[in-house]
């Protein structure tokens, strides 16, 4: 008998665990639709209270670019309820995708970093752009990469 397989009498106890653990993995994928379904409304919300506290601050610079940065979050969630539904109707998850939501919120730190209480240094704004051309190289490698796997 090897390993993986285990004995005979215990057939009946592996389904209802198996069956169980499926059980409470849907639960669980309920439980992160209800979650990121919330966070869209949350941060819808805060989109239009960071453009009300822009308008009444009379920034409107600094509040579009603090307002966009919540809009690129609100993409990123987004993604990850696409990736969600994907994954409900029986898809795998996709790599990319991750990468996609990583990828945003570089670009979010990126957009972010003008409008913060400390100025970022050369070395901090370097880092962020190259952190995010490497992720943007990744992407298209892991995507082309799949187009080749499926033809």
């Amino acid at each position: 008998m090897s390993q993986d397989q285990l004995p005979k009498e215990f057939a009946p106890l592996n389904r209802l665990a198996i069956k169980a653990m499926l059980w409470l993995n849907g639960f669980a994928h309920i439980i992160i639709g209800l979650a990121l379904a919330t966070s869209v409304i949350m941060f819808t919300w805060l989109f239009f209270k960071d453009v009300q506290q822009a308008a009444n601050a009379h920034n409107l610079v600094h509040g579009f670019l603090h307002a966009l940065g919540t809009l690129m979050l609100l993409w990123s969630i987004s993604a990850l309820i696409s990736a969600e539904i994907r994954y409900l109707q029986g898809s795998k998850l996709l790599v990319e995708t991750f990468i996609e939501v990583v990828l945003v919120l570089f670009l979010r730190k990126l957009i972010v970093m003008p409008v913060q209480d400390a100025s970022p240094t050369f070395e901090e704004i370097g880092m962020w752009v190259g952190g995010a051309f490497m992720l943007g190289v990744i992407y298209v490698l892991i995507s082309w990469g799949q187009k080749q796997s499926q033809e």
